[in-house]
């Protein structure tokens, strides 16, 4: 039987959350269904119905569900020995249904949204059902509008606006109240149920996100083993529309409480600032010296990278598209132009001989995976690991602080051979070798 829930307008399975909340053991799915919808097809994002229009008319496929069923399957397989499998409740369909039969198991769907496409609101509709059925954790696949989305939903969630009127102090390292930056395992409450996102999105700068789906699972199975505490977590917000117009606008949204596991939960992006010019000025001609006079080469997103654009005389390049470059001339007075701005998955996929030239974020130290998933696994396997170009001052890798360069691509086989060591350029004949990892 289904009822309505109070104030919501959905619905939810009658008797669910009395069993919940007795139990305890109980995970909570949601799953944005058009989340990372515009990746591909360099639309810098999926928020709204005319995006999500273009999107598909460009060919574009949805990937949350796929991604949230790996990180079911990693939950189940890595429970730590002797414990018992969780049981799992989630939205009905394409919000989490659908992900939990990919992943080859059962699950009580406590919300259904009912049919047509989903909205924020049956986000927070589902999250609130999920509470009211008393998961002690809950996992969401999207992107940072998601994790925005979630933090409106939950009640133990901090809004950065509500600083202001907060009684507790601030934390010296991330201005979250203290009292939420880390909290022991058993003072979680109904408040402070713990989320892990499942990366599905076009942008994810928020620090509630898996490294990958695999490790998204890999923190929800510490955390049901009693192996994790938690701490609190930024969400960050990026303006979509201002990304299209070749504007980053970022701001802190908030916090949301998280298992506390730094190697499998990602970093929040850093804050950009102008990289030295004599810096990039030496990797631009580093890069052009690699690739040589007459290469095409793709060059990612970033401040990096544009700079290292200019440097070369392309001052057109995109600041958040995928361009496709010539190069000229190496040596001294290298030089190279734009042929190709903003471009697609399948429009670089039609260029011939390419090298691919990225920068890390800064921070999350991811270099695949966050907003440039135009560089397809396609695109990668006809390239060749022996042409990805890493470009990077010695400053953004110093911040990394020994930590590795990420990838994400979306193919896990693909992931494990672009791991290992990796020259990157960071001036002129200069370099570092860094680990990429998975």
């Amino acid at each position: 039987m289904m009822i309505s829930l109070p104030g919501t307008g959905g619905h939810a399975s009658e008797g669910v959350a009395a069993e919940g909340a007795a139990t305890g053991s109980a995970i909570g799915l949601v799953v944005n269904p058009i989340a990372g919808l515009g990746a591909r097809v360099a639309l810098k994002g999926s928020d709204g119905t005319d995006v999500q229009a273009r999107a598909r008319e460009l060919g574009a496929a949805p990937a949350a569900t796929g991604r949230a069923a790996l990180a079911l399957m990693e939950l189940m397989a890595r429970l730590p020995p002797g414990t018992a499998a969780p049981r799992l409740l989630t939205a009905a369909g394409a919000m989490g249904e659908d992900a939990v039969h990919a992943a080859g198991l059962s699950a009580q769907c406590v919300y259904d949204p009912g049919p047509g496409p989903t909205s924020a609101a049956d986000t927070a509709r589902a999250v609130a059902a999920l509470l009211c059925a008393g998961v002690g954790l809950l996992l969401f696949a999207g992107g940072d509008g998601t994790a925005r989305d979630i933090l409106d939903a939950m009640p133990g969630g901090l809004r950065a606006a509500a600083r202001a009127s907060a009684t507790m102090t601030g934390s010296p390292r991330t201005g979250a109240p203290d009292g939420i930056l880390h909290r022991p395992r058993d003072s979680c409450g109904p408040r402070g149920v713990p989320v892990v996102g499942i990366p599905a999105g076009v942008k994810m700068h928020s620090a509630v996100f898996g490294v990958h789906p695999r490790a998204a699972g890999q923190a929800a199975a510490a955390w049901t083993g009693g192996r994790s505490g938690v701490k609190a977590a930024e969400v960050m917000d990026r303006n979509e529309e201002a990304l299209r117009a070749g504007r980053v606008v970022t701001r802190l949204y908030g916090w949301l409480t998280v298992p506390d596991e730094p190697v499998r939960i990602q970093q929040r992006k850093m804050g950009s600032s102008a990289p030295d010019a004599d810096a990039v000025a030496g990797i631009a001609a580093g890069l052009a010296e690699r690739v040589g006079a007459g290469a095409l080469v793709v060059l990612g997103p970033g401040t990096t990278t544009r700079a290292v654009a200019a440097a070369l005389g392309a001052h057109d390049a995109t600041l958040a598209g995928v361009d496709v470059l010539r190069v000229e001339s190496a040596g001294p007075c290298a030089a190279a132009r734009v042929i190709l701005a903003d471009a697609r998955a399948d429009q670089l996929l039609a260029q011939p001989d390419l090298w691919i030239a990225l920068s890390p974020i800064g921070g999350q130290g991811f270099l695949l995976g966050r907003g440039n998933q135009q560089v397809s696994p396609d695109l990668l396997r006809t390239a060749g690991r022996e042409r990805l170009a890493v470009l990077a001052t010695e400053a953004k890798l110093a911040a990394l602080g020994g930590r590795p360069l990420l990838v994400d691509t979306g193919d896990p086989v693909l992931d494990e051979e672009l791991s290992g060591y990796v020259r990157v350029i960071t001036g002129r004949r200069s370099s570092a070798m860094h680990l990429l990892s998975p």
